[in-house]
């Protein structure tokens, strides 16, 4: 398939990102394109300037691209972490998340990446997640907003929010479904051996 009719996905990096928020819908959304590159997907990620990124435990991880040189995005992923609290009174960045919305089909979150969304005003009157902690917050910031404490992620057709952390991966293994299908999405699940049996 050519590349530029390869569809593309976009995860979103800044300081104090929450690792695994970025990294685990990485491993899904990597394992997939690499392996299924009939499928005619791509997944990058992009940071504001195109430099890596330190993120809340220290790791560092770099960017494919700046938000400059950015290719049209298919799906968009903002991930959460400590670093969405500024972004909350970021006009600029707050400006460019709706400016994504006007022209990026469906936006996607993982833990407090919504409420990013929801300071810039995505998620009036729409049903949406986050992080078990932050759902007071989400609540707080678009009173409107259907908030579902249960959930481990919340399709909305053309938003989609995940609750914390480890959800991401869920997030994103349904987005496999959703895009292909959910025999590729097992076949992923199968192929990174998410088989989750915690502790208890």
């Amino acid at each position: 398939m050519a590349q530029e009719d390869t569809r593309k996905i976009g995860i979103l990096l800044f300081p104090d990102v929450e690792e695994l928020d970025a990294i685990g819908p990485w491993e899904v959304l990597s394992y997939w394109t690499r392996n299924f590159a009939e499928d005619g997907w791509q997944v990058f990620c992009f940071s504001a300037d195109g430099n890596p990124v330190i993120c809340a435990k220290g790791l560092t991880v770099a960017a494919h691209h700046a938000m400059a040189d950015l290719p049209a995005l298919d799906v968009l992923l903002h991930p959460g972490g400590q670093g969405t609290r500024p972004q909350l009174g970021d006009d600029q960045h707050l400006e460019w998340v709706r400016a994504q919305r006007r022209s990026v089909p469906l936006m996607t979150s993982v833990c407090t990446g919504s409420l990013v969304y929801a300071a810039a005003g995505l998620l009036a009157g729409r049903p949406a997640t986050t992080h078990w902690a932050s759902l007071d917050r989400l609540a707080e910031l678009d009173p409107t907003i259907d908030v579902r404490p249960e959930e481990r992620f919340v399709d909305d057709g053309d938003l989609i929010t995940s609750a914390g952390v480890s959800a991401g991966i869920d997030m994103a293994l349904h987005l496999v479904a959703r895009l292909i299908s959910p025999e590729r999405a097992r076949q992923v699940r199968r192929g990174i051996q998410y088989d989750p049996r915690p502790p208890v």
